[in-house]
């Protein structure tokens, strides 16, 4: 699958980089302490009033949305007159409980195949990759153990298996929808009440607001692990993004036996859900360096979203096609879609890897990696960045010369495809795009605040050096 040599902190530079690099030292010390115990707290999201909105309303939204797709072809669901709301509400929960109770089979379905990836991440092979010290911990840099390379691709094969000997028919997936998103809902609320309970336990809060509400939705634990296994790095690669790739193709099976062939719509989505969970787990030694690592917590917003929300609220093109198609959209549109999808992810997945091997290489822990598909200009050699007083690095360099956030944009240039290839015949296949936009400008917005209070006068001086957040020399 890949052939991969990582350097641990102690090993010193690649070979490949050594000559290149030779003119510039890096010492193991350079590395600054990335600050997770940030003593200027502030209420985000609303503070405990919006957490609480959203923990609230979140999951409700999920369910009207899912049976506006899988139960109405994509149509909005409306009380006939303000007077009908109350009853109308009442039809609602009835008809999602009928559909999507948490039966037996979607706790087989889900819970399965989430302690399957488990079973995995204990025992496959792969590189041990170091990330940043880390103050919380007196400067100790955490090991994570990356193979979700091979574990995606043990889970997909044993999929292909199972479907075929006729074990497990892959379209109980899509027949099964409802009851497995119910379950991955309450699964959510579970492991997050389970992280935050043993973190008050032990004692090991972090920038806690003491406010019940907005602890439990932004989290209170740094670093929750299980052994070897990162609780944080494990519900951010290896449940939400092969999920949604099993539902997508779930979708396109389920249209091959209705139809006796899979639309080229359907197709678009198993490829674009297939080059994002490929993409998200062949990238995983890159992840150690991210923000939501290294900075944010464990909370319940990061699990909901990662084990319920991105699986089952990013399914919706897949729902639509299968549930209205075939499309027949002509072959410029689709041709037009595909390369837009195709373009948004080498700009999405070699921008990822600039700005993230780019702070590998000055941690120490830089990956040679071969593993499908490795891209042109994924590296930037002898790339050119900003020095800061707090003693970390700013990239200036690549697709990072153009704008802050290059890879956000492409991400959702990515998006819009996904939408386009449903049409204009609702407004459900325009969710990610919608809601992705709302997140990736307030993280920005978050992100630009705390590098502010982080770097100061460095962080203006940068934003002169790389004016644009998002579209060079327009946003």
């Amino acid at each position: 699958m890949s052939s991969e040599r990582v350097a641990q902190p102690s090993d010193g530079l690649l070979a490949a980089t050594r000559q290149e690099q030779q003119q510039q030292q890096r010492p193991h010390d350079d590395v600054a302490f990335e600050d997770v115990t940030d003593s200027n707290f502030v209420y985000e999201f609303g503070g405990p009033v919006g957490a609480a909105s959203m923990i609230v309303g979140f999951p409700l939204l999920m369910a009207y949305q899912f049976l506006c797709v899988y139960d109405n072809k994509g149509h909005f669901l409306l009380p006939s007159s303000l007077g009908d709301l109350a009853p109308w509400a009442a039809r609602m929960a009835a008809r999602y409980w009928e559909i999507a109770y948490p039966s037996w089979a979607g706790i087989k379905i889900y819970l399965g195949f989430t302690f399957f990836m488990v079973a995995l991440a204990y025992i496959c092979p792969g590189p041990i990759v170091y990330g940043y010290k880390m103050p919380s911990l007196n400067g100790e840099r955490l090991a994570y153990h990356c193979n979700a390379l091979w574990s995606w691709w043990i889970a997909v094969i044993t999929s292909l298996v199972l479907h075929f000997t006729g074990l497990f028919r892959l379209t109980e997936i899509i027949d099964n929808l409802g009851p497995i998103m119910t379950v991955a809902m309450l699964w959510s609320f579970l492991l997050s009440g389970a992280v935050y309970a043993a973190t008050v336990m032990w004692g090991k809060k972090h920038r806690a607001s003491g406010n019940f509400v907005y602890d439990f939705f932004m989290g209170v634990c740094l670093n929750p692990r299980i052994g070897s296994l990162d609780l944080k790095m494990f519900t951010e690669l290896r449940v939400p993004w092969p999920v949604l790739f099993f539902i997508s193709l779930s979708c396109a099976i389920k249209q091959y036996e209705q139809l006796g062939y899979v639309t080229p719509e359907s197709a678009f989505m198993v490829l674009a859900h297939w080059l994002y969970s490929n993409a998200c787990n062949k990238g995983e030694e890159c992840v150690p360096t991210t923000w939501d690592i290294f900075y944010e917590l464990e909370s319940w917003y990061l699990l909901f979203w990662n084990l319920a929300g991105v699986p089952f609220s990013y399914c919706y093109s897949s729902i639509y096609l299968l549930k209205n198609g075939p499309m027949n959209f002509s072959i410029g549109w689709n041709a037009l879609c595909y390369t837009l999808l195709l373009t948004g992810y080498y700009f999405w997945d070699t921008g990822n890897a600039q700005r993230n091997r780019f702070r590998m290489f000055w941690n120490n822990t830089l990956l040679a990696r071969n593993a499908f598909p490795q891209l042109p200009k994924s590296f930037i050699k002898d790339a050119k960045y900003l020095q800061t007083a707090h003693g970390n690095k700013l990239l200036i360099d690549g697709w990072f010369a153009y704008a802050r956030k290059p890879h956000y944009t492409a991400d959702l240039v990515m998006s819009l495809s996904w939408g386009l290839i449903s049409g204009f015949g609702s407004f459900f296949p325009y969710f990610y795009l919608t809601f992705f936009t709302i997140v990736l400008v307030h993280r920005v917005g978050r992100d630009d605040a705390r590098c502010a209070r982080k770097y100061g006068a460095d962080w203006n001086n940068y934003m002169r050096v790389v004016p644009s957040k998002f579209i060079p020399y327009i946003f």
